[in-house]
């Protein structure tokens, strides 16, 4: 059996520490993977997998990446929810006894990755610890390691705000003590379980607010502990936990989110087509960070909401003040991430030059927000740092072009400190020297060809081809290595110039280094201004992108009712509108208040009763968020939560159907919804029979008005269900008009009072094109529904007759070819009599005679519908 290396075993020793990640072990020029780790990481790099020696007599699976080139690597196996814990060599290999020492300098995570394709410039990259309490309550804090940001709360007992909270704010992990068992209360590719450590360390004592209870402690210092663990290094860019409550801002759940398209679209989930990308006309990376936020967060304040209105008018008042803001915040580069970076130590003198390139436009900036005479702006101003002497000291010291790597050179600018000028003329006069050299040896030896080169393996040298070998003169060149068609050389001058010109460019090398650090150092002691003018930056952006969107689609500024009115005239769909390749939108009014609550939307398919609901509800988020709205004049109720049930579609992980996930989203709005809500149900009941569904979707309809009394709108295909407006007083039909023409429909996408004819949906199929066979057979079919559906309902006191017996045939001729029952009739028999008297009296009917369907909730009205089903089926 072959022994271990000394260097396996020291792999061994530090891998056996972080089991749950990917080891990236430095090995000279490379970081290697091995055993089960080189397997994995070679399939999921797709780069090659080879053998390294043996151990215990086998070969050792081996793979690498070069460390320059290794953050493309991490950044693929981060995106794929990996660990990488980092092994540096933490001595010099020249002066190391024996196997040189290696220890894990950071552990990167998908919450904890700094830089790379992992970190999105306009979003954040939360990690997040949820520590529930002994109440059954559960303390949330969330943190952003690249801005330094940190929000905290208590969430309620309820185990839907925990899951709405982690999936709202796009947590990349989420930390929980290994003694809470998370089963199917939170997403488990997030959530990493570690030994509860809930002691605070000194060091973030001073960024928990002395208000925030023990509760949220808790989950801080779980937070906080894990990211010591795991970063090994400098956090000081951390900032003051913001403490919050949910209900401080409107909540919307996943569902409502998605409906909606607030931060992408449900068919390709991209960007474009969202309530974000039409909101999202900010310049800076900051910006873009924070009106995702406001997009999915909505204020509940309406003097907040007013202060954002505010500056958006001004804005729109100042054109031309806002358009050179938004060409001086084109230059500054994200302040944020920045900050955090160079507290972090991964800054780099490119990101410096950034930094001192953005401070060089504030000044400038804040004196035009000043002249703009705005009470918020001049609150700004106040806020914002000073930053002249950061910025004088960058000016000065950093070169105005300098390269990616700190440890080559080219990083400061001659001036400022002397020694390394002295270096700096010492290597360039040297290099000169070199220059005339080579000038003088091919005058003296008369070759033409002759050059003077330099590689970092033999250093300067003199390189003569071979057939010119003879002309040089005898003693004075040594040999120094030999080419297939040259030799190459080195002469007593020449290698005390070298010495000269390599020492000056070390000591020139390692003193930039230094100098580079000094004054990374000096930034921090900027942090904390830094992170608060970015702040304000960040809303400055927010607001005049409000400004812009609203001037370019001509919105107007909304007003908030006391009484719960919603009033918009003209309103307008943002995202639709904006899109339209021609044509004019269609605007709508929509009206609701106390006496009007639910409105009953009617109408073919196609024709935008989908588009209507949602408009409603975007103007809202938009209103509250801080934006103007597109519409001619709007009046709007702060709305406390959305929710909605738009769209059919099966969820297919968890084998829920169609009509399951459809009853579990109105469950979620029937059980949450306060009179302050906004409640958005799209075509409820479609998913099971006609009686069924039209049974539950009366039974929701009447659930809302009698015991919750939150504006809905209700669209439906149940033309029936249009009569409940004569026996619920605050319910009222409204219809999308369409007309007939020439045999075609015609959508006139108008909203107008009243219930709808028809449904129109054979000329919706005509509209698809479907085979004139299909069509002729349907309106057949259609027209003998109708009679029968009629006759049904102007028999009083009859039996529930047999379905019309319906054509078999695709012709149009009813009265021809085989008929189909779809009921089998009465057997024929001499008890027919009693068999009628049994139906009369079977227990399903006497049942459902008892049955208080008033004050049934919808998923009770589903149970006792099956519970009917299988007595039946019995």
């Amino acid at each position: 059996m072959a022994e271990e290396t000394p260097m396996m075993k020291q792999y061994k020793d530090i891998k056996s520490q972080y089991g749950d990640t990917f080891l990236f072990y430095r090995l000279g020029d490379f970081y290697e993977l091995f055993f089960d780790d080189a397997v994995q990481a070679a399939r999921e790099l797709e780069i090659t997998l080879t053998r390294r020696g043996s151990s215990n007599e086998q070969h050792i699976p081996m793979c690498g990446v070069p460390y320059h080139s290794a953050e493309q690597y991490i950044s693929t196996l981060i995106e794929k929810g990996y660990k990488i814990a980092i092994c540096e060599q933490v001595e010099d290999p020249k002066t190391a006894k024996g196997v040189v020492r290696r220890e894990v300098v950071q552990v990167v995570t998908p919450g904890t990755v700094m830089e790379g394709r992992a970190v999105r410039e306009n979003e954040n990259n939360f990690t997040a610890a949820l520590y529930p309490c002994d109440d059954g309550t559960a303390s949330f804090v969330k943190a952003d390691l690249t801005t330094g940001e940190i929000e905290g709360a208590v969430l309620d007992k309820d185990t839907r705000q925990w899951q709405r909270e982690i999936t709202r704010t796009g947590i990349k992990e989420l930390i929980v003590p290994s003694s809470f068992d998370a089963g199917h209360i939170l997403p488990a590719s997030i959530v990493c379980s570690v030994e509860e450590d809930t002691k605070l360390q000194q060091d973030f004592q001073a960024l928990l607010p002395e208000h925030a209870g023990s509760k949220v402690e808790s989950a801080f210092a779980l937070l906080t502990n894990y990211f010591v663990r795991t970063q090994k290094r400098s956090l000081s860019h951390l900032q003051t936990m913001q403490l919050y409550r949910p209900k401080d801002s409107m909540q919307l759940d996943i569902h409502a989110r998605r409906n909606l398209e607030l931060t992408e679209t449900l068919m390709d989930h991209n960007k474009r087509g969202s309530l974000l990308w039409l909101m999202d006309q900010s310049v800076t990376a900051m910006g873009g960070r924070l009106v995702r936020k406001w997009v999915e967060q909505p204020l509940l304040n309406v003097d907040d909401m007013k202060k954002r209105h505010s500056v958006v008018e001004s804005f729109l008042a100042h054109y031309f003040e806002r358009e050179e803001l938004r060409d001086r915040l084109r230059y500054v580069y994200d302040l944020e991430r920045l900050a955090g970076k160079t507290a972090y130590g991964n800054v780099n003198a490119r990101e410096m030059v950034q930094l001192r390139r953005s401070l060089q436009e504030l000044p400038e900036l804040f004196s035009l927000l000043d002249s703009l005479d705005n009470e918020t702006m001049k609150e700004w101003t106040e806020r914002a740092g000073d930053f002249s002497g950061l910025r004088d000291m960058l000016e000065k010291s950093l070169a105005d072009d300098p390269p990616v790597s700190i440890t080559e050179g080219g990083l400061i600018k001659e001036g400022w400190h002397d020694k390394l000028d002295e270096y700096k003329e010492a290597s360039r006069n040297g290099k000169d020297w070199i220059s005339r050299l080579e000038k003088q040896e091919r005058d003296a030896t008369g070759i033409k060809s002759l050059k003077v080169g330099f590689n970092k393996v033999f250093g300067y040298y003199i390189e003569v081809t071979r057939p010119n070998i003879p002309y040089l003169p005898e003693g004075r060149y040594e040999r120094k290595q030999t080419l297939t068609n040259a030799e190459r050389y080195i002469t007593p001058e020449l290698k005390e110039k070298e010495e000269m010109i390599l020492g000056a460019e070390h000591h020139s090398t390692e003193l930039e280094y230094q100098l580079f650090l000094d004054i990374r150092d000096q930034v921090k002691e900027y942090l904390q201004p830094l992170q608060e003018t970015a702040r304000i930056i960040s809303e400055i952006d927010v607001l005049q992108g409000f400004a812009v969107q609203s001037e370019r689609m001509q919105y107007v500024r909304p007003e908030f009712s006391a009484n719960r009115r919603l009033s918009i005239t003209g309103g307008r769909h943002p995202v639709i509108e904006q899109m339209l390749d021609q044509g004019e939108y269609v605007a709508n009014d929509m009206e609701l208040n106390d006496q009007r609550e639910i409105l009953l939307i009617t109408g073919p398919n196609m024709a935008g009763k989908s588009t209507y609901m949602r408009q409603t509800a975007l103007l809202s988020i938009m209103a509250q968020a801080g934006c103007f709205v597109p519409a001619e004049k709007a009046e709007l109720p702060v709305f406390d939560q959305i929710f909605t049930r738009i769209g059919a579609s099966d969820d297919l992980t968890s084998g829920q159907s169609t009509f399951m996930v459809e009853m579990l989203e109105t469950k979620q709005a029937l059980s949450m919804a306060t009179p302050d809500s906004l409640i958005l149900l799209d075509e409820i009941g479609r998913g099971t029979s006609t009686y069924d569904g039209m049974a539950l979707a009366q039974s929701i309809v009447e659930y809302i008005h009698e015991r919750i009394g939150a504006k809905t709108l209700f669209s439906t295909h149940y033309h029936e269900l249009t009569t409940l407006e004569d026996t619920m007083s605050k319910l009222f039909n409204v219809h999308v008009r369409a007309v007939e023409e020439e045999g075609n429909i015609v959508f006139l996408h108008k909203v107008e009072q009243g219930r709808a004819d028809r449904s129109y949906g054979i000329y919706v199929a005509k509209l698809a094109e479907l085979p004139d066979g299909v069509l002729d057979r349907a309106e057949t079919l259609l027209h003998q529904f109708e009679g029968h559906v009629d006759r049904v309902l102007h028999e009083e006191n009859e039996e529930l007759t047999p379905a019309p017996v319906l054509n078999s045939s695709y012709e149009s001729d009813a009265g021809e070819g085989e008929q189909l029952a779809l009921f089998e009739p009465t057997p024929a028999g001499s008890d027919g009599s009693k068999q009628k008297e049994e139906r009369k009296t079977h227990p399903v009917i006497e049942d459902l005679k008892k049955a208080d369907v008033l004050h049934m909730s919808p998923i009770q009205a589903l149970e006792l519908l099956y519970e009917y089903q299988q007595k039946l089926k019995r």
